[in-house]
């Protein structure tokens, strides 16, 4: 957050300097409010430039095995362009290198997903999928793993054949 508050300020220094620069170049015919609007302009362009690239920068540095299962754009009354294209504001990935199963409950598959959000920490949990009956659990205190690979006290969602999250870890592993 901080590198993107310097960018955004030195995009607007550089800016500001370059019409100062081109009106010097001029002989001082340019107006004088051109230089302030100037900044601005090159500094909300910087602003929607880190909103748009975040998704695409985030994506490009997740390890091997973390794959993108779900994306949640935004659009927002006070950014009118996010109205004509919406930018990621969060996602979550699926790491499948951890997808276990057990030899007992071969539909039944567990992984790590991951939560990523724009302004926030990545947030971990273990998510417990039933392939066959198309639901899934996020596991949490109080759920329990019997022998024969039963799970007790999971609280089950019901969710469509074409969840995301579910997709694709019963897709992978």
């Amino acid at each position: 957050m901080f590198v993107e508050l310097i960018a955004t300020i030195v995009a607007g220094a550089a800016a500001a300097g370059l019409v100062l620069l081109i009106n010097r170049a001029l002989g001082g015919k340019m107006p004088r409010w051109l230089a302030p609007v100037m900044a601005g302009v090159a500094m909300l362009a910087a602003t929607i430039s880190n909103e748009y690239g975040w998704f695409e920068r985030t994506k490009e540095t997740l390890p091997d095995g973390l794959v993108v299962a779900h994306t949640v754009e935004n659009k927002a009354f006070y950014r009118p362009w996010t109205y004509l294209v919406p930018y990621v504001e969060r996602f979550v990935a699926i790491d499948t290198f951890s997808i276990q199963t057990h030899t007992s409950q071969p539909g039944m598959k567990l992984a790590e997903a991951y939560f990523f959000g724009r302004w926030s920490t990545v947030n971990k949990l273990p998510v417990l999928t039933d392939c066959v009956d198309t639901r899934r659990a996020a596991l949490i205190d109080g759920v329990t793993f019997e022998i024969d690979g039963v799970v007790e006290g999971a609280e089950w969602i019901d969710v469509p054949d074409d969840d995301p999250l579910v997709s694709t870890i019963c897709g992978a592993g």
